[in-house]
């Protein structure tokens, strides 16, 4: 049996896939359904607005956002800050231009790295030595 303390309220309880005890996931679910619900009636709110009219915190419903349980597409102004520079995204981690620096930062470590640790070989039998005339 699989011990942990929740992280939401510090109790004891058997680990979950939801890494949360029963208790605070069913608060979860209901902080959903208030979010849910809110949403319905007031398609334009902001997340200030939904976190002050339904007493869930903006952390949870920039959870909701990421799970895709909340959609951007039916409620706009709902954005959240990228994790790298806090620029308003609708959704994902990070913003186009965070993504685009990192994967040319990624690009050029790439190019950096020397060619002799690049064909090194770890003498492991490989398929084309099969086929080598030595």
């Amino acid at each position: 049996m699989n011990l942990a303390n929740c992280p939401r309220c510090g109790k004891v309880f058997v680990m979950n896939f939801k890494g949360v005890c029963a208790a605070c996931l069913k608060d979860i679910e209901n902080e959903y359904e208030a979010c849910v619900k809110y949403l319905r009636d007031n398609k334009g709110a902001h997340m200030q607005e939904l976190s002050d009219e339904t007493g869930v915190s903006v952390k949870q419903i920039t959870t909701f956002i990421r799970e895709g349980r909340i959609s951007t597409a039916s409620a706009p102004n709902l954005s959240y800050g990228c994790e790298v520079c806090g620029t308003f995204i609708h959704e994902g981690n990070i913003c186009e231009s965070c993504r685009a620096k990192l994967t040319g930062d990624l690009r050029e470590a790439a190019k950096d790295q020397p060619k002799a640790q690049k064909n090194t070989s770890s003498g492991a039998y490989k398929a084309v030595d099969r086929f080598r005339n030595d």
